[in-house]
């Protein structure tokens, strides 16, 4: 009986600890008030030890936030912007407007209105970089005001703000305005980084990007084959596919002797499955709780999106390694808006719905976007279909 209690106990606390690496995955931020809080603090010592072994990234957690330190094992993927509930990828003016605002509140009282956030962040809007880089604010327009109530969602959102009263909307259209909480314990941990920045003398961004999240590796080999091994593991768990072509010739030598070990270790610990292809490697998330992006979805957008996949799917079985021209899947989608009107929403734009499965499908590794053509890749395959064939029948 002892020995039956202790293997559910066991299973019990492997089973918590899985939930808490999805959900710090997925969230690498938390708060008391969000899910799974208690369970990265009740295995924060297991947690903090596999982060560091298994990707090198640090996990802070206290008792008033949960902070994994996730650095990117690359800078090139442009398809990762910042959303808010309205789904609307953040633009490069939204992206400045959140650091012009993290600047002001560093210097903030412990309350502070939308208004007050407002005049402190067009008081830097005049650095003369800035205004060099093209980047001028004025928020003297109805876009302009909404950028920044888009901005301070988004810090709603991640736990830097809390809000009191009043509406963003009111704001925006003059009428009103919002009252925040700032929890400094979160704000102090948002920024993740090697370096500082203005430790950082580079002008472009990538040397910039690079900077200041370089790692100082041993020049010995155990030290070369840790940052090999960091470096998957945290594309393993941060991309949606990893492909074979991707990696540098080191890389592809480390996996191709380490797989095994390295796939059963990531595994074991997150309830993901591992699929092997000949292309490359996915780590599936059969609970959906590490998954910020998922496919197939529900709704318009999600059908559209599967049955233009499909489409694609089909084009790469066929002419494999040829592209399809931009123009050619919106007609596709147009096809597909008129065989499925009946279902799909009354408002759904052919235009948007052809955009949103676009960057759906590059964001999840299944295509490559080259000038005005899609290529489709090898993990897209897994959604095309093709007559059945029984191998092996026997003669009647």
């Amino acid at each position: 009986m002892a020995a039956e209690v202790a293997d559910v106990l066991d299973a019990q606390r492997e089973e918590e600890r899985g939930r808490a690496i999805r959900a710090l995955l997925r969230h690498p931020l938390l708060t008391p008030e969000m899910p799974d809080f208690r369970l990265v603090r009740k295995h924060q010592g297991w947690l903090t030890d596999w982060f560091a072994r298994e990707a090198g990234w640090p996990l802070h957690a206290d008792t008033a936030v949960a902070r994994l330190r996730k650095v990117p094992s690359r800078h090139v993927d442009g398809t990762r912007a910042a959303q808010t509930r309205g789904k609307l990828a953040f633009s490069r003016r939204r992206y400045v407007l959140t650091c012009l605002a993290l600047a002001a509140l560093e210097r903030a009282d412990s309350q502070v209105t939308l208004g007050w956030l407002a005049e402190r962040m067009l008081a830097f809007a005049g650095d003369p970089d800035l205004l060099a880089a093209g980047m001028v604010f004025t928020l003297g327009t109805r876009e302009e005001r909404t950028d920044l109530a888009t901005v301070a969602g988004l810090l709603i959102g991640v736990g830097v703000l809390n809000k009191v009263a009043g509406d963003e909307a009111a704001y925006v259209s003059g009428s009103g305005d919002a009252l925040y909480d700032v929890n400094r314990r979160v704000l102090s941990v948002l920024l993740v980084t090697r370096r500082g920045p203005s430790m950082v003398r580079f002008t472009d961004l990538d040397e910039r990007l690079s900077a200041i999240t370089e790692e100082l590796v041993p020049n010995t080999d155990d030290g070369r084959h840790r940052l090999i091994r960091h470096t998957l593991t945290r594309r393993l768990l941060d991309d949606p596919v990893v492909y074979y072509r991707e990696l540098t010739e080191a890389e592809r030598g480390y996996l191709e002797r380490q797989r095994g070990p390295l796939l059963k270790r990531l595994t074991d610990a997150t309830d993901l499955v591992a699929e092997v292809r000949s292309e490359g490697i996915a780590l599936l998330d059969p609970t959906r709780e590490a998954t910020d992006l998922g496919m197939p979805e529900e709704g318009t957008d999600g059908h559209a999106t599967l049955l233009l996949a499909e489409h694609l799917a089909n084009h790469l079985r066929m002419y494999p390694g040829t592209a399809v021209e931009t123009d050619q899947a919106k007609s596709e989608m147009e096809r597909l808006a008129a065989q499925h009107r009946t279902l799909w929403r009354k408002n759904a734009s052919v235009p948007e719905l052809t955009a949103a499965a676009i960057h759906r499908l590059e964001s999840l590794g299944l295509i490559r976007i080259q000038a005005d053509t899609i290529v489709p890749l090898p993990a897209l395959a897994r959604f095309g279909f093709a007559d059945p064939v029984i191998i092996g029948k026997k003669d009647a």
